[in-house]
């Protein structure tokens, strides 16, 4: 299965299609309701706010689960915890169709995303056992652009769904997507040889953590790709009621708009896939930091003083979600480069980060909703800054490869 002499691994595409699959499961479990959050507040009692946490609920089950899943896929492979990660999501899906509280829709929310996280970062970690440098930053490029199909048309099956059949049809939804993944799995190899397994035990292995949080470049890369992902998570959680509610935007007209976002993104991929070889994967990381940057101020600026209408603020989101490309997966590269042998602790440690931050936007857009898109705006703006000052000013220049 390995890729060091630049040959395709065995299975090829089929493999690579499933570990897209399996890092869609964040985005497929979040945009596929996206445009139910309005109706689901009414259906249950709930102010905005309140169904916002909803978000902010999945991201803590979702960022504690990643430090669990990343040791215990070093020692045990990656397959074994995919799968039982996939039985908690399913679990959790049926959970919250059957929810008839936002509180207990929130919890069974945490236990559908502890599941999900178990695909998402040990898909990351698959593919760092395969490819190594510039061809893992391709590998991901291409992985992602695949993936991004579950945002693009999440929103928009969601509001079909929601339309014919009810906000709870879409968590049923989600249950038959986990069983079929789960068999898909049957079919994917174990990456992961015995002899390249870390024997450490989990509580062990927890504390290695602490240690590597004092690698500075690893903190710059984590922090570069987390921060962004707090104001993805803001743009998440803000922008049903900002389109929907805000500017009266038809629920299952919703999904066609913030696909604009994700054709962003999957171009930027596509961008960076090609280019990074050439410029390096540092060197485009930057650059997305600072478009994230240029265009979060502008959003900030936009929802601030309401100029523009619904395309004023659709415009400067979807170049802000386009420097994804350019961002995630170089920042989460260029953290796995240094601890080949840890890749699945790195890729927890990373993920966490990324949402954690995002449990921070998505939480401070829900706390501060005030009606108007004012609150996601500068989350997002601030978030950017943030970022753009951990790309340029924490990963050391002259240690990062370029």
């Amino acid at each position: 299965m390995s890729e060091r002499d630049g040959s395709p691994p065995a299975h090829g595409w089929w493999v690579l299609a499933i570990l897209s699959l399996l890092m869609g499961f964040a985005s497929i479990s979040t945009d596929l309701y996206l445009p139910a959050m309005p109706t689901m507040g009414v259906a249950l009692g709930a102010s905005p706010g309140l169904i916002e946490w909803t978000v902010s609920g999945y991201l803590l089950g979702f960022s504690s689960g990643q430090l669990i899943w990343g040791p215990v896929s070093d020692r045990h492979g990656r397959r074994l915890p995919i799968a039982i990660g996939l039985v908690f999501f399913v679990v959790g899906s049926a959970g919250c169709a059957l929810s008839t509280t936002t509180t207990l829709l929130i919890a069974c929310r945490l236990f559908q995303a502890f599941g999900a996280s178990a695909g998402v970062v040990l898909s990351r970690a698959m593919v760092r056992d395969l490819y190594s440098g510039h061809r893992a930053a391709q590998m991901l490029s291409t992985l992602i652009t695949i993936m991004a199909i579950a945002p693009l048309l999440g929103p928009l099956v969601g509001g079909q769904i929601l339309l014919l059949a009810g906000w709870r049809a879409i968590f049923w939804t989600l249950v038959v997507i986990g069983i079929l993944t789960l068999a898909a799995l049957t079919t994917v190899p174990e990456t992961l040889a015995p002899h390249r397994r870390n024997p450490e035990h989990l509580a062990r292995a927890m504390l290695r953590y602490g240690e590597l949080l004092t690698h500075r470049r690893l903190l710059g890369y984590a922090g570069t790709g987390g921060l962004f992902y707090g104001g993805m998570f803001a743009y998440i959680a803000g922008t049903p009621f900002a389109y929907i509610t805000y500017h009266h935007l038809l629920p299952q007209h919703y999904g066609m708009v913030f696909a604009l976002g994700i054709v962003g993104i999957m171009g930027s991929n596509q961008l960076n896939g090609r280019l990074v070889a050439r410029y390096g994967s540092d060197r485009l990381m930057r650059f997305g930091a600072a478009m994230a940057m240029v265009s979060g101020l502008a959003v900030a600026a936009v929802t601030v003083t309401d100029t523009g209408g619904l395309a004023g603020l659709v415009v400067p989101l979807m170049v802000f979600a386009s420097s994804t490309g350019f961002i995630v997966a170089n920042s989460i590269v260029g953290a796995m480069a240094d601890f080949p042998e840890r890749a699945g602790m790195i890729s927890a440690l990373v993920g966490a980060v990324q949402y954690g931050c995002g449990i921070f936007g998505s939480g401070i857009v829900g706390a501060c909703a005030d009606g108007t898109p004012r609150p996601m705006g500068c989350v997002i703006a601030v978030t950017a800054i943030i970022s753009f000052v951990c790309a340029f000013f924490v990963v050391p220049r002259h240690q990062a490869a370029e």
